[in-house]
């Protein structure tokens, strides 16, 4: 379609588009948090599950206002390491995962993942929390889901400072890409876990 300007737009309505429409998964534009945002409000509006991002916790320190309605934060720290990036609830069980990306066509850096979140991966699998790791690795356009069960396992098992892309392709599980949930995680859990 030729548009006014020459350029081509974003889809205008969620609403009016269709999951079996596809897109190339390398013109997808947006970020990994953005594609599961919108996932996740498809989800919710579906009523498939419950899942949001976790704030980051941080303390504002210094604040200026010009005036009320333009009040900006000038100083703030965090206030604890974060734990995970989305927890939820899906048919029941109790959801906990990380989202990273990663442009090298390689490798992905284990310092991406912090200990802390290890820590608190594996606690949450100990109590019976479905929990992984979506993996974008952007330069073959493809999203993973990684069981927290793998990711632990390599972490503890390895001497490496990085996760190979074999290793990757050996134990994701790749997500398909449709226009209304960008990253289809839940049709992954369900093989996975055979609901």
């Amino acid at each position: 379609m030729n548009y006014p300007n020459g350029r081509k737009t974003a889809i205008a309505a969620e609403e009016n588009t269709s999951d079996k429409l596809k897109v190339s998964a390398s013109n997808r534009g947006m970020s990994l948090e953005d594609d599961i945002n919108k996932t996740n409000i498809r989800y919710l509006k579906e009523d498939l599950a419950v899942v949001h991002k976790k704030p980051t916790p941080i303390t504002i320190v210094k604040v200026d206002y010009p005036k009320r309605s333009a009040a900006r934060i000038i100083e703030a720290y965090f206030k604890l390491p974060s734990t995970t990036d989305y927890n939820g609830i899906y048919k029941g069980r109790y959801l906990d995962f990380e989202a990273k990306e990663c442009r090298s066509r390689t490798a992905f850096p284990l310092k991406s993942i912090h200990e802390h979140q290890i820590e608190h991966l594996r606690s949450v699998v100990r109590h019976g929390a479905i929990a992984f790791l979506i993996m974008r690795m952007s330069y073959y356009s493809v999203d993973y889901l990684i069981k927290a069960e793998d990711v632990i396992d390599y972490y503890d098992h390895t001497s490496r400072h990085s996760i190979a892309i074999g290793w990757i392709k050996e134990h994701g599980y790749p997500i398909d890409f449709k226009l209304t949930k960008p990253v289809d995680y839940l049709s992954v859990v369900d093989k996975i876990y055979k609901f």
